[in-house]
């Protein structure tokens, strides 16, 4: 999303996608994430784990600031396999081999 934010303020006409079947953040361990179904705004994450355990600081985890960011440039995460094909893209890119795959099968 940072680069989504970046090259909007660019004035590139942006979007962005996320893949696999849910969103997962970092919860309080690793077999406990925080999971959210897609279209989940934001702002309700944000709020959500402002509420939850104090103990686990996800302010200095860096996902709070990276929910604000996020809501600054768009109300929720969207899901690739479900939005994409409505618009054509002139360039697709992303950052891991297995998104990569994901997308193309999509």
């Amino acid at each position: 999303m940072e680069a989504h934010s970046l090259l909007k303020k660019q004035g590139f006409n942006v979007s962005s996608y996320r893949t696999g079947v849910h969103i997962k953040l970092p919860g309080p361990s690793l077999r406990e994430p925080n999971i959210y179904e897609f279209e989940t705004p934001y702002k309700h994450m944000f709020d959500d784990l402002c509420c939850k355990n104090p103990k686990h600081n996800y302010k200095r985890n860096g996902i709070l600031p990276m929910l604000k960011r996020n809501l600054s440039v768009k109300t929720s995460p969207q899901h690739w396999q479900d939005n994409a094909t409505y618009e054509p893209f002139d360039l697709v890119f992303t950052f891991e081999e297995k998104v990569f795959d994901m997308v193309v099968e999509g």
